[in-house]
């Protein structure tokens, strides 16, 4: 018989020194174990079980999924093999281990030999009482028994029987990489990354550890580079992969951690659930992994995980489609507003939905920061929303962090920010963007060295945003213009698409008497922000202090229109009028800005250069008594 082999073999070869352990659950070649996931792993072992042998679909689907599977078995089937092909490097036109036979099946064409003894029966793993279990089929009959009870375990997979003797070593950082999407349908990429996000998020919160931002990690979705390598350029000691499975309301998650440096399998599960659970789902996973890691837990965070909610599926759906166009690379106001909706839907069909509110705050604030809502209507929304986020999980790290911004930019209250930001990262430390706002009030507050200590943390979480945009952002702050220029060229480098860079850049010029040189960087600010109020303002002042004055006029005029048709900060048309030298309009817009609490006077007034020539009148002195701040 076909599967002879398999049984009596501890390992096979075949091809260019490619080596499968059925037992050990591996495959290597030259000692080096490669990445291959537990469904492709199933597969491949009933391929060479049946080698030479057309193996059908629907045999496939009984033996790698079982009878009653609920997901797309047609896609699903060709993306396990897609991986495989991948890993054995085959090409499908002119195979060398998996051949297609159109319409009917696969067959493994290449020669096996027995490279090892006979291989041991594999322990019983048992679970514990509860759990929905997965229907993992035998790939070889030796090994029936024993995987037939292993299928019924709760979250085990044939991966879950990779634990090695002794203690787990301790893991102090981990990364969590793109989640695969196995359910064929490229349509739910969205909810896969929602998935990785929110598992991410999850594991954020264990203080033990530090955890790779969701952007950072993000850059290697479908990368073909090896574990080891993805682990050095990260800086992290583990990392956690897996994949997705999504039918209708049903969810299919395998996890799976990994020590980087070694590339060693520690520990595998897969959970098979209703949508309405995946919170509770995301909660035991980011505890398991946790505990695989030896990190500590609180007995809050212990009890959070254990007590996560069910939500609404639809409402799940919403916030998972909301998430997906906020965090887009390119965000604009028009995606921030897409998002908007359905984090509303998502709250209308499940209003105890915590972190739906904490997005939706997310959003209004964003689109404040855009100057697509006036001060009041933006910063009014996000708090109430924030009011009944916290009501519902006052844990929740993120709000406490956008709490700490609207008591910053909004309420001028600097003794509230400053507490809501130490709160915020207390309770999600591997937050990134709590990290760089904490940064930035550091540094609003004149306190550069922690500044720094937080825009270290941030960059350590998040290598690539962190380390750039808020840099800028805090050197600013300082007033540190020769280091601004310095870090906005090195910003500009690494992301030639984000227009915060050549915006500062042009700061850094202006401040330091190089207004040539400003004039091509706010321009290219504009072209990139696509006509964002700030570079707008910014270049208009440049022609004005450079002697420009028609054409700095000129956009004044078009500022001062686009105000009829909507919020236009009142704050930067009087940097216009400051660099034009009219100091009493530029009072008068300072004035009219500080009424409406816009976001500007707190986070510009205090270093700004476009104003300095204001700086020395008693009416500016005044203006900085009523706001409460002191220089």
């Amino acid at each position: 018989m076909a599967s002879e082999l398999l049984k009596t073999a501890e390992h096979v070869r075949f091809g260019d020194g490619f080596e499968l352990d059925p037992r050990g659950y591996e495959l290597r070649r030259a000692g080096r174990v490669l990445k291959l996931e537990r469904i492709p792993m199933e597969l491949l072992l009933l391929l060479v079980e049946e080698r030479g042998q057309l193996v059908s679909r629907d045999r496939i689907i009984e033996k790698v999924w079982g009878k009653d599977v609920f997901l797309d078995t047609d896609n699903s089937i060709n993306a396990a093999v897609r991986k495989i092909r991948q890993v054995l490097k085959d090409d499908s036109e002119h195979p060398h281990f998996v051949q297609t036979v159109t319409g009917r099946g696969y067959r493994f064409i290449a020669p096996v030999e027995d490279a090892g003894t006979p291989a041991l029966e594999r322990p019983v793993v048992s679970a514990p009482a509860g759990e929905t279990r997965l229907r993992a089929k035998p790939n070889w009959p030796r090994l029936a028994s024993g995987l037939a009870l292993v299928a019924v375990v709760a979250v085990a997979s044939a991966l879950g029987l990779l634990r090695r003797p002794g203690p787990a070593p301790v893991l102090r950082s981990l990364a969590v990489l793109p989640l695969d999407n196995l359910s064929g349908d490229p349509s739910q990429d969205y909810f896969v990354d929602g998935m990785t996000d929110a598992l991410t998020t999850d594991l954020a919160k264990v203080g033990s550890l530090r955890v790779i931002s969701r952007t950072s990690a993000m850059r290697y979705k479908g990368t073909k580079k090896g574990l080891p390598e993805i682990a050095r350029e990260l800086k992290v000691d583990g990392i956690v992969e897996g994949s997705v499975v999504r039918s209708g309301n049903r969810l299919r998650v395998t996890a799976q951690l990994i020590q980087a440096a070694s590339d060693q399998h520690l520990w595998a599960e897969t959970y098979d659930r209703d949508l309405g659970d995946v919170l509770r789902l995301q909660g035991e996973v980011a505890q398991a992994i946790a505990q695989q890691v030896r990190a500590q837990l609180t007995p809050e965070q212990q009890a959070r995980f254990r007590s996560a909610r069910t939500v609404n599926p639809e409402a799940y759906e919403a916030y998972l489609k909301g998430l997906h166009s906020m965090t887009t690379s390119s965000s604009t106001a028009q995606q921030i507003r897409v998002a908007q909706d359905y984090f509303e839907e998502s709250i209308r069909k499940d209003p105890g939905f915590a972190v739906a509110y904490v997005k939706l705050a997310d959003c209004y604030v964003s689109l404040g920061g855009y100057r697509s809502l006036s001060p009041e209507s933006a910063y009014g929304s996000a708090k109430e929303a924030l009011r009944k986020a916290l009501e519902l999980d006052g844990s929740l790290g993120e709000a406490h962090s956008t709490l700490a911004t609207l008591s910053w930019w909004h309420d001028w209250d600097w003794a509230a920010a400053e507490r809501e930001f130490d709160l915020a990262v207390e309770l999600a430390p591997s937050y990134a963007w709590g990290h760089s706002s904490r940064s930035a009030f550091l540094a609003w507050s004149g306190r550069r060295a922690e500044a720094l200590a937080e825009i270290i943390k941030a960059r350590e979480i998040d290598p690539g945003y962190s380390s750039a945009a808020c840099e800028s952002a805090n050197d600013f702050q300082l007033r540190d213009y020769a280091r601004l220029m310095e870090v906005s060229r090195r910003g500009i480098v690494s992301d030639p698409n984000e227009w915060l860079e050549p915006y500062f850049l042009g700061v850094a010029y202006e401040a330091l008497g190089r207004r040539s040189d400003a004039i091509p960087e706010y321009r290219k600010a504009i072209e990139l922000s696509k006509g964002d109020q700030d570079p707008v303002a910014a270049l208009a002042h440049a022609y004005a202090v450079a002697g420009r004055r028609t054409e700095a006029e000129t956009m004044l005029r078009d500022l001062q229109r686009r105000s009829s048709e909507g919020y236009v900060s009142p704050y930067l048309i009087a940097t216009i009028y400051a660099g034009l030298d009219k100091k009493d309009k530029a009072f008068e817009l300072l004035e009219k800005a500080r009424q409406e609490r816009s976001w500007d006077i707190a986070w510009q007034i205090k270093a700004d250069p476009r104003i300095d020539n204001l700086r020395s009148d008693p009416r500016f002195q005044s203006l900085l008594r009523r706001v409460g701040v002191s220089l």
